[in-house]
């Protein structure tokens, strides 16, 4: 468990490191605990909790068979759309706050905000996976490289956040710039996100309807061959594309109504804190009824598609991620961490996120030999006796995300539209 003791206490210097407590006084509160410096502190605090939960992903880290102990990481493990769910709600805040505070903000929305943000960045991604996986010798079939050039299916699996960040952003200029009643945006935002969550529970991770029921189950369909068939191909063909963005949504609210939000919380702060932190247990209890009863990957469950299931887990999971971050925004009216640490990480979050699958791959060879997984470029497997190894590649994959992701913010900022 050395790996774990070390991230774990990494993880809480960094709450620690540089936080500011206003004071235990009903009048003493941080009037700047929403401010763009502390929110991209924030930003960089999840930018780092999604790569360790990547981390956690890898097969080397999950509990040894049989053995009943947890793995490495263990509470990473099921963790990211929580942080994911803080990109979005401060994504839906600064939306609303610039909307309030510059006037001409949507005038140069679509140029700044959409291509130069983000779908420039996606498509110089898309090159650079496509050269990392041809020179890792992946030899993919015509139409598929050709979708995946396109972006409409996923070069990078882990590129998805891009793609729902640019609905979610066209809908918001499409909202607030045409239509004037505030009241009728919102709702069209809320309906759209609630649309994408449906699209992925009748979806599902895969195309199942290509055949009859449960062929997926039977591993000598030769549906398995076909390109077309697989997991993380298509958009919307995962939880992970739905169960975090309606915090989009609840920070578009929070931004909107946060003077009132504020006066009503610093008024028996305490004790209503202590009420949101309940109710937060409870939806994070709902949320783990909900996975263990009825779940997501009901495919596999013998039923077929089992889209109730998934319905049922997507309602009842949401509310945490959505309530985490106005529990977040609550609690640093009093305390909040703002430190170089999480300032950097907060300055480069969409980049390390979007080269962490590459770092990831790479530095898979600090924890597997060529004969259980493919080493990238031919590289011999640097692999110790003993488990310091899994501690190796944790920092690795941090320090390549960077590397990597300062090298893409070069890249596709030399081809931004003026």
């Amino acid at each position: 468990m050395l790996t774990t003791y070390v991230i774990y206490s990494l993880c809480i210097v960094l709450l620690i490191w540089g936080g500011k407590f206003a004071g235990f006084k009903s009048s003493q509160f941080h009037g700047d605990s929403s401010s763009l410096e502390v929110t991209k502190a924030l930003r960089g605090f999840a930018a780092i909790g999604v790569i360790i939960h990547h981390i956690a992903l890898e097969q080397a880290f999950q509990k040894a068979n049989g053995s009943g102990n947890p793995g490495e990481l263990a509470i990473f493990l099921n963790a990211g759309y929580r942080f994911v769910a803080i990109f979005f709600f401060c994504s839906g805040y600064g939306l609303i706050k610039s909307i309030q505070l510059k006037p001409d903000y949507l005038k140069s929305f679509i140029r700044k905000r959409v291509i130069n943000s983000m779908v420039i960045p996606f498509y110089v991604s898309i090159v650079i996976y496509a050269v990392f996986r041809y020179a890792m010798g992946e030899r993919l079939a015509l139409p598929l490289w050709i979708l995946n050039f396109s972006g409409f299916t996923m070069m990078n699996n882990y590129a998805w956040y891009p793609v729902v960040a640019v609905i979610l952003y066209v809908a918001f200029y499409l909202c607030f710039n045409y239509i004037k009643n505030e009241k009728v945006s919102f709702t069209l935002i809320a309906l759209l996100i609630l649309f994408m969550g449906l699209i992925f529970c009748v979806n599902g991770h895969f195309v199942w309807w290509t055949a009859e029921k449960n062929w997926w189950l039977d591993w000598n369909c030769e549906l398995h061959q076909k390109w077309w068939t697989g997991h993380n191909v298509w958009w919307f063909s995962g939880e992970w594309w739905v169960n975090s963005s309606p915090a989009f949504f609840v920070g578009m609210l929070y931004a909107r109504f946060e003077k009132e939000i504020r006066a009503w919380f610093q008024k028996l702060y305490w004790l209503k804190l202590a009420g949101i932190l309940i109710i937060m247990l409870g939806f994070y209890l709902l949320t783990s009824l909900a996975l263990e009863k009825f779940g997501y990957w009901t495919e596999y469950s013998g039923q077929g598609i089992g889209t109730l299931n998934k319905l049922i887990t997507y309602f009842m999971q949401i509310p945490e991620s959505m309530w985490l971050c106005v529990t977040l925004f609550v609690i640093m009216q009093k305390y909040y961490v703002t430190n170089p640490l999480a300032r950097f990480f907060g300055n480069l979050s969409f980049e390390t996120y979007m080269m962490n699958l590459i770092a990831i791959t790479v530095c898979r060879v600090f924890l597997y030999t060529k004969e259980t997984i493919k080493i990238p470029f031919g590289m011999e497997p640097f692999y110790w006796t003993g488990r310091i190894n899994l501690l190796v590649y944790a920092l690795s994959v941090f320090v390549l995300s960077v590397i990597l992701g300062v090298i893409y913010r070069m890249i596709y900022r030399k081809i931004y539209v003026k």
